[in-house]
């Protein structure tokens, strides 16, 4: 990897907490307070992880919507990171790259209803709001930048292919800073969509267990400032790999994933045996968690048995194209509150499940509030694992100058 890349602390807005301490706090206590049940307009109702209504503000966006409150709680986390890297460097040389798939659905929904009704869209109705780019377009307007912006579209994996794109750019000269992360809600259209799919489950997410019946939708957003300048955490490596065989569905033996993985520690120029935690990708749904529990096994070996691991999902929900940064949040977390403590000493993201591991599946280290730490957290890895096998997978690690 060319030169060193530095994420600043995240800016976190989830079910899970609306900053990074109260983000860490129900991680490693294990709360799953911000799943709750949602009805939607159709009159079914879901386990969704949602943000308080309360803890969002109203915007200064052209387009005031869910969506970008969300989003603009994050961003508002990483300002002086950003108005500080817009002095250094120049507006111009600060790019966005959010990952988003579902921009607007509240408006757009309604929007559409109504035409339907009356054979005209409201009168304050653009087909901006549910354009790709908006979520990207509010963050230059927000900070006033001009560099590149781009919004990533690549489902589970959306934000883990905008964080890559920014280093991208970066090693590339073409800028000297990113604004990146993701932001997703939880919108009748996505609970439905999934739904339809059969894919998401009556109960909260039970990741890798026997009796696992699918996912928890959420919403949240994260983002980071990635830059050259010295931070506590590096982007050390990073890997993507498509399986292009379904529609939605990853390939069944886990090898689209593993190559991700693989690419990842390739690009880091680390050893697997120098990961210390892994943020498994963890759905909940029967066949990525068959799969992922292969892809990990053949990707640590032998010390797979060892290797701390968790999915947040069960209490941050499914947060869909945040869901990466969401989840590299989790790791660099894990690195900063860590830092120095003794092995006995360490708390990490717990793994919440039913405790009926599936027999079927090679057997994961997951992280409970018994499980023993016997080394230092410095390096961590994050896997995202999108729809039709759109594979992201990251590492980081603790900054040594």
């Amino acid at each position: 990897m060319k030169g060193k890349l530095f994420l600043s602390e995240p800016g976190i807005a989830c079910a899970a907490g609306n900053n990074a301490a109260d983000f860490w706090r129900t991680l490693t206590t294990g709360s799953q307070d911000g799943l709750v049940k949602v009805k939607t307009h159709s009159g079914r109702d879901f386990f969704a992880a949602k943000i308080y209504d309360g803890a969002l503000k109203k915007t200064k966006a052209r387009y005031d919507m869910r969506v970008i409150q969300i989003e603009d709680a994050a961003l508002e986390q990483i300002a002086p990171a950003v108005n500080a890297a817009k002095k250094k460097y120049g507006a111009a040389r600060v790019a966005v790259c959010v990952g988003c798939c579902d921009n607007g659905s509240e408006f757009s929904v309604a929007g559409h209803r109504e035409y339907f009704e009356k054979g005209a869209f409201p009168k304050n109705y653009s087909l901006e709001i549910q354009s790709a780019d908006y979520p990207a377009s509010y963050a230059k307007e927000k900070f006033g930048l001009a560099g590149p912006a781009y919004v990533f579209a690549t489902a589970c994996s959306s934000s883990g292919s905008a964080i890559i794109k920014a280093a991208q750019l970066i090693q590339a000269g073409i800028v000297d800073a990113a604004v990146c992360g993701g932001v997703d809600v939880a919108s009748d259209t996505v609970l439905l969509g999934f739904d339809s799919l059969e894919a998401v489950s009556d109960q909260k997410t039970n990741p890798f267990s026997a009796a696992r019946s699918g996912i928890t939708l959420g919403e949240g957003a994260a983002f980071f400032l990635l830059s050259k300048d010295k931070g506590l955490v590096e982007l050390l490596g990073w890997g993507e790999s498509a399986d292009a065989s379904h529609m939605t569905a990853p390939l069944a033996d886990g090898s689209g994933a593993l190559a991700a993985m693989k690419e990842a520690l390739a690009v880091s120029g680390l050893d697997a045996s120098k990961i210390d935690y892994v943020n498994l990708h963890g759905t909940g749904t029967k066949l990525n968690d068959s799969m992922e529990a292969k892809a990990v096994s053949e990707a640590f070996g032998q010390i797979c048995a060892a290797l701390p691991c968790s999915s947040t999902k069960p209490m941050t929900g499914h947060t869909l194209g945040a869901s990466s940064a969401v989840e590299l949040a989790a790791c660099y977390c894990s690195i900063v509150n860590n830092d120095g403590a003794a092995p006995d000493k360490i708390k990490l993201p717990l793994h919440v499940y039913d405790g009926d591991y599936d027999p079927e599946l090679p057997r994961l280290n997951l992280i409970g509030r018994e499980t023993k730490f016997n080394k230092e957290i410095n390096v961590c890895m994050s896997n995202s694992f999108g729809f039709g096998g759109c594979n992201v997978s990251l590492i980081i690690g603790k900054s040594n100058g």
